[in-house]
């Protein structure tokens, strides 16, 4: 049977010894480039009010950003060919790093969270979307140049757990460190920016060394200041 022959042949294609090496990098690869996008995800998951909103939005957000990224990488020989997808992710991107920053400068507590969005589904929205524009350049640009269309797809499942780990963190984070929210959102922008000028000036595209190198400032700024933890008051010991 047909469909007997063509798993045999995935299931040995997928056993090759070569390809053992490569797996293990792309698992490594994918949680370290997750970090950028799971601090941004957590930020606006932290928009709710409530913790147990935000443990399920993260959640529906992911399945959502998932079917997203198997979508992308199955039509990325398509969609690569129109710069409109790439312009419509800048734009998203430069939208909601600005939303956060408008919102930012009027006057508001040093401590407070500032929310972009106020709804159950608009976060799960904003989550699925943001990692889809994030996954634009890499994953496209991994299947221009991958003979394996299933190891894209591997990397798109490992790079969604590590989101999911992650993000839980940086929601951890965000309550500790005053400026990581801040920092998230830059990254966002930076990100837009990116994306923006490979539609408009390619030749200005800064290489992926300044970027990384811009992202990993970022994040030593945005763990750089402690919140203020409120004192704790002792009681009075007896006989004193």
């Amino acid at each position: 049977m047909p469909s007997v022959d063509l798993f045999h042949a995935l299931s040995i294609d997928v056993l090759r010894p070569d390809l053992i090496p490569i797996v293990g990098i792309l698992v490594m690869l994918e949680a370290i480039l997750s970090a950028d996008n799971a601090v941004a995800l957590a930020s606006i998951v932290r928009s709710l009010p409530d913790p147990e909103q935000e443990k399920w939005a993260l959640r529906y957000g992911l399945v959502g950003a998932f079917v997203l990224r198997v979508v992308l990488i199955l039509t990325a020989t398509w969609v690569i060919n129109y710069w409109q997808f790439e312009l419509a992710g800048a734009l998203y991107l430069l939208w909601l790093s600005g939303k956060f920053f408008v919102a930012n400068a009027q006057e508001h507590n040093e401590e407070d969270f500032i929310p972009v969005a106020s709804k159950f589904w608009e976060v799960i929205l904003l989550v699925s979307l943001t990692d889809l524009a994030f996954s634009l350049d890499s994953v496209t640009a991994a299947v221009a140049v991958a003979e394996d269309t299933w190891l894209v797809l591997l990397g798109g499942v490992i790079g969604i757990i590590a989101l999911r780990f992650l993000a839980d963190l940086f929601i951890k984070w965000l309550d500790i460190f005053t400026n990581l929210e801040a920092a998230g959102y830059l990254i966002v922008a930076l990100v837009g920016t990116r994306l923006l000028l490979k539609v408009v000036a390619k030749s200005y595209v800064p290489p992926e060394w300044l970027m990384l190198t811009l992202i990993g400032l970022f994040f030593i700024w945005g763990f750089s200041k402690r919140k203020v933890q409120p004192a704790v008051e002792t009681l009075p010991v007896k006989g004193e």
